[in-house]
């Protein structure tokens, strides 16, 4: 099949189109290198393997080819680091820019997938969270443009699936981590990564009780792979992420073990709206999709480090 993956050079975006490369899909990728960077796909490019567009969506697209059968939209900032520094883009990019593929999926009589976040369901009231909630998001808090844009993209793309009969479906992805996370986009994991391999002191917001469900990339690739391709699936929103869910502090201290940093673990304020629980119902996922996700904390862990360490040694890497 054609397929278009907009945010393909990000971190989730890359790992994405090599796994549909490897099933043998035509893959065209676009993306603004906003947060996102070439040298993620840069192999596959090389090869012949997939097509490199820089281009940003904010503006309608025509593909230079014929056009897709199935759009990931996975363009977006996606950390807190990025969507605080880029607020209007990523407002932007999920208004305007949903708005343009979905125009192009209309035209085209493609598939089209959102990528969406667990962010929707802001800081939660119901725990754990099932696809059924709507949420409890400050839409002025500091977490807004993120927040907002993101449940603005999915109502945009439901309602093109009530009007047209557009063939959509949305994925909301919980806290994902894995090689090619950027160490400096801000998140939990990486975040303890940089600092342990730096031996600089773990930070940690608030008490550190505040818990978070970690997904390994390769799990979640899987998962987005099944909601892109299984048939009968129109209209339909699934959680994707891993429901292990643990306190900040128990991650810095794996992280900590794992790394052999002598760096001890600080305590600071607790950032603005801090979400206090976030785990996935993932019921819906394994019941329709059969899918659950597969590796541990503790060995995603270790090929996260393992691969920060091989960049680093190699040069490529700076901590």
């Amino acid at each position: 099949m054609r397929v278009l993956v907009t945010g393909g050079a990000g971190f989730i975006g890359s790992h994405l189109v090599e796994s549909l490369v490897e099933n043998g899909h035509q893959v065209t990728v676009v993306d603004n290198f906003l947060t996102g960077r070439p040298e993620n796909v840069a192999h596959l490019v090389r090869a012949g393997r997939c097509r490199l567009i820089e281009y940003d969506v904010t503006r309608p697209f025509d593909p230079p080819d014929a056009p897709p059968d199935i759009i990931f939209h996975l363009a977006s900032p996606a950390s807190p680091e990025d969507y605080s520094r880029y607020p209007v883009e990523t407002m932007l990019v999920n208004s305007l820019g949903t708005y343009n593929l979905l125009e192009l999926a209309r035209a085209a009589g493609a598939r089209f997938i959102l990528a969406s976040t667990s962010e929707v369901y802001g800081d939660p009231e119901v725990h754990p969270q099932p696809e059924t909630y709507w949420g409890h998001v400050n839409p002025v808090g500091p977490r807004a443009a993120y927040d907002e844009g993101k449940r603005f993209a999915e109502a945009l793309t439901v309602t093109y699936h009530r009007k047209y009969g557009l063939d959509v479906r949305i994925v909301r992805i919980f806290n994902t981590y894995g090689p090619r996370n950027r160490v400096d986009d801000g998140r939990v994991v990486p975040n303890f990564i940089r600092q342990a391999l730096r031996n600089e002191p773990l930070t940690v917001y608030g008490d550190g009780t505040q818990t978070r469900s970690f997904c390994y990339v390769s799990d979640l690739v899987e998962g987005l792979v099944k909601v892109g391709f299984q048939d009968g699936l129109a209209g339909e929103v699934f959680n994707l992420g891993n429901d292990d869910e643990r306190p900040v502090i128990e991650v810095a201290r794996l992280v900590k073990a794992l790394t052999g940093t002598p760096a001890p673990i600080v305590f600071l304020p607790p950032r603005p709206e801090e979400i206090g629980r976030r785990r996935p119902d993932l019921t819906k996922a394994r019941k329709v999709l059969g899918w659950s996700p597969a590796v541990g904390l503790e060995e995603g862990l270790r090929q996260t480090i393992a691969w920060y360490r091989e960049e680093i040694t190699a040069g490529r890497l700076s901590t």
